[in-house]
């Protein structure tokens, strides 16, 4: 069910942007800032592939999450497919703080997600781990640079 709301918001996002005039200078037109692409878009996606192969531990003892049925899968390559394009996204100039780390950081996030789908659609459970591994230090990398708040609200440099 949380496959078919994310893919909703995207297409409304994608149709929304469809529907406005374009830029003069260009043939897409920005519907969401950063912050809410992140929020709207790249979270929620990340979230579901996170989710899927990973472990919690409470009181009750270790609880794996493992996508079992074709449906699961299908969710868990959707999000990554979604992270992937989502670094296009980012790169819009508009997005773009700069044109010199945030295209290096965009870059190996595109990569990372990259993987991440063909670990999905390898049904690869170890390697969709890996690979979430690898999309958090990719995305923590970049919000130490760009978005501190997010990883330390108390830090003075994100005020």
């Amino acid at each position: 069910m949380k496959t078919y709301r994310l893919q909703a918001v995207i297409l409304a996002a994608l149709l929304a942007g469809c529907a406005a005039e374009p830029d003069a200078a260009s043939d897409y037109v920005l519907v969401a800032d950063m912050q809410e692409l992140m929020y709207h878009v790249v979270d929620p996606a990340a979230d579901v592939y996170w989710s899927a192969g990973g472990v919690i531990v409470d009181a009750e003892g270790e609880h794996f999450q493992i996508p079992e049925s074709d449906e699961e899968w299908e969710a868990l390559s959707n999000a990554a497919m979604t992270l992937a394009e989502s670094g296009n996204l980012m790169l819009m100039e508009e997005r773009a703080p700069d044109r010199e780390a945030w295209v290096t950081f965009t870059h190996q996030f595109i990569e990372i997600s990259r993987q991440a789908l063909e670990a999905a659609d390898a049904r690869n459970l170890e390697a969709v781990f890996d690979t979430g591994a690898e999309v958090y230090y990719v995305c923590t990398n970049c919000h130490a640079v760009y978005a501190i708040e997010t990883l330390r609200p108390t830090d003075a440099r994100a005020n």
